[in-house]
């Protein structure tokens, strides 16, 4: 199978926009083993959830309160003092990088890699050109192992991962409920479709038997391509 934006707009229920083509674009150049469908099920879900389906590729800067306080959130690299380091490295592309520290990493690791990346610390505004906003999430999923929880079908310690709890855990799971459908070639919300097909009870109900039975049948899928249209 070829994903493609189009593959992402049918998953957000949405017509294919730049934000879902620099996700394939970032994809194409570094899959990292997002080419086994179970595995990208998972990472396209989350993308879905934290990007409001492919829409937001940028964080939406009030400031809020919690906002002004990045500031000076030494612990992602940004400086003590009041200078503009939470709005300089305010969360960008599809898994919101935050911090001059993830910045930074995220740099670091696209060079490492043989990639030539600019300096995102630099230019932060960077890190939303391709293929390096689509880069970015390919970046945190690997070097926080998500592969190897994707799996294991662990959707909330993959969320705990990302969020650092399991806020929007509802639709981070129908989200997923939704990529993996796709993936195997269903319409987003052919539940019923896809029970029926797997004898399974057909209540529409994407409950825990459901969701494993769909990572099951995507793990014996072909590895899939990328293609930027």
């Amino acid at each position: 199978m070829q994903v493609t934006a189009a593959t992402l707009a049918a998953i957000a229920g949405a017509s294919a926009n730049s934000n879902m083509r620099s996700v394939i674009a970032g994809l194409a150049a570094r899959p990292s083993g997002l080419d086994r469908p179970h595995r990208l099920a998972h990472y396209l879900g989350q993308l879905a959830h934290e990007s409001g389906a492919f829409r937001y590729d940028r964080e939406i800067w009030g400031p809020t309160a919690a906002q002004k306080r990045y500031d000076r959130r030494t612990d992602l690299g940004n400086t003590a003092a009041l200078d503009g380091d939470g709005y300089r490295y305010r969360g960008r592309g599809p898994i919101q990088i935050t911090g001059k520290a993830n910045y930074r990493q995220y740099r670091d690791w696209c060079r490492g890699t043989g990639l030539p990346a600019p300096d995102f610390v630099a230019a932060p505004d960077q890190v939303l050109t391709d293929p390096w906003e689509g880069l970015g999430p390919v970046w945190y999923w690997t070097t926080r192992d998500l592969n190897a929880m994707a799996d294991r079908n662990d959707l909330d310690a993959i969320t705990r991962r990302i969020n650092g709890g399991t806020n929007g855990l509802a639709d981070r799971r129908d989200r997923y409920t939704r990529a993996a459908l796709v993936l195997l070639g269903y319409g987003p919300t052919e539940i019923r479709a896809f029970q029926r097909a797997e004898h399974i009870t057909a209540d529409g109900i994407a409950g825990p038997t459901t969701r494993a039975t769909l990572h099951a049948a995507l793990t014996v899928r072909p590895i899939l391509t990328f293609k930027e249209l």
